[in-house]
């Protein structure tokens, strides 16, 4: 029998392998991935390990022993260019072919470039792996150390802002240039992004709004900061752009696969199996696009929970469990002192009734809820733990919750 392929080098496929094994499955298992490394989990690669404060273990969710252990294979350094659903076949850059009687595509995604002039000089970096990662940590080290620190941060997202608090942390100079009136606005609206302005704000980051960069500047092949496009130049000794990412599903669209249209948030059709629109293939992760029972439509949603929940989901359905995926979306950040989680979705474009909170933001231990006709339909609870489970029962309610139950929640 030909092998069940997990192809990616995340967290998805690593707990993929894990419930295959665990579900009873005794054939073949073959992991591929385009990295050096065994499968790893991106979070640290922002926050702890970008410091130095953990060694690399702390990425890896099964060390390298447990795929020796289960008898899974690992096929590292190969890139697959081509998907045959109907031949059962995978295509491999080196022009060999790998065969398949099952296969999971968790590729993840690739950060958005911005194609600026001088985008390729020294000191410029994208983050998106782990040795992206080291790259920016040793730069970033070198410069604390010489003490002519200055790290611009293109882009105001997750992604950015948890590097400018990184760099904060190390003693650099930070910039972050965003293109909106608010860092994050767009994924928690004005009432949290404000408040992350602010806890920014009170580390000395320097929050450029309604700003885009036009070049990058260097000399002797090195960069030396960027020019704004209102006339301003940000000096800088490193540069982190961290615009978004694009999800990785060329392989599915050149195998003809039901792709879901960028006005639905993009990605790969899969059903609550998360099967394609062909049966012996999978996705999961950043390119999954998922239907939501609760909300009543498709997401696609780039968070360490999709690909930790997405991974053990689709093990399981490759070994034929029914069960349809139901999960609410979480994630979770670290910046300074702020500890943050947050579950639900709410569309900031189109607009909710209000943000809620309970608790006191100035002390910066509080719930927030977002409501849409009286609904909870999101949560945030920061620097207050062990409240998930009791934010998810008031989404998954539906009922109209009264604002002053809502301010009562922490009390």
């Amino acid at each position: 029998m030909d092998p069940y392929v997990l192809l990616g080098g995340g967290l998805t496929t690593a707990r993929a392998a894990e419930a295959l094994r665990t579900g009873g499955y005794d054939g073949d298992l073959v992991v591929v991935t385009a990295e050096p490394h065994h499968p790893y989990e991106r979070p640290p690669l922002s926050k702890d390990y970008l410091r130095g404060e953990s060694e690399r273990d702390v990425v890896f969710p099964l060390n390298e022993a447990w795929y020796t252990e289960h008898d899974v294979t690992i096929q590292a350094n190969e890139t697959v260019v081509g998907l045959d659903a109907a031949g059962h076949t995978l295509t491999l850059s080196d022009g060999g072919t790998l065969a398949f009687a099952k296969v999971l595509l968790a590729p993840g995604s690739t950060p958005r470039a911005l194609g600026l002039p001088g985008a390729d000089l020294a000191g410029v970096h994208y983050l998106r792996t782990i040795d992206d990662s080291d790259r920016i940590s040793s730069t970033l080290l070198e410069a604390s150390l010489e003490g002519v620190g200055r790290l611009v941060v293109i882009g105001d997202g997750w992604i950015g802002l948890e590097v400018a608090a990184s760099a904060r942390s190390l003693g650099l100079d930070v910039t972050v240039v965003g293109r909106g009136s608010r860092p994050l606005g767009r994924v928690l609206g004005p009432e949290m992004s404000d408040f992350y302005a602010d806890v920014h704000t009170e580390h000395e980051v320097h929050l450029l709004r309604n700003a885009s960069v036009t070049r990058i500047q260097g000399a002797d092949g090195r960069v030396t900061g960027v020019d704004l496009a209102d006339g301003r130049h940000v000096g800088a000794d490193v540069v982190v752009i961290g615009v978004g990412a694009t999800p990785n599903v060329g392989l599915a669209e050149v195998a003809g696969l039901d792709l879901r249209p960028a006005a639905q948030g993009g990605g790969v059709v899969v059903d609550g199996t998360l099967a394609t629109s062909h049966p012996d293939v999978f996705a999961g992760g950043d390119v999954a696009s998922i239907p939501s029972p609760h909300y009543g439509r498709p997401l696609r949603v780039e968070h360490w929970a999709t690909a930790q929940r997405t991974g053990a989901h689709a093990g399981r359905a490759m070994l034929g469990a029914p069960d349809q995926y139901d999960k609410l979306p979480y994630f979770y950040s670290d910046q300074y002192d702020v500890g943050m989680e947050y579950t639900g979705w709410v569309d900031v474009e189109a607009g909710y009734d209000d943000v809620v909170v309970s608790g006191d933001i100035s002390s910066r231990e509080f719930v927030a809820f977002w409501r849409v006709d009286g609904q909870v339909v999101a949560g945030m609870a920061v620097n207050v733990w062990e409240q998930m489970e009791r934010v998810e029962e008031l989404i998954r309610s539906r009922r109209k919750v009264p604002r002053e139950e809502l301010e009562g929640f922490t009390g």
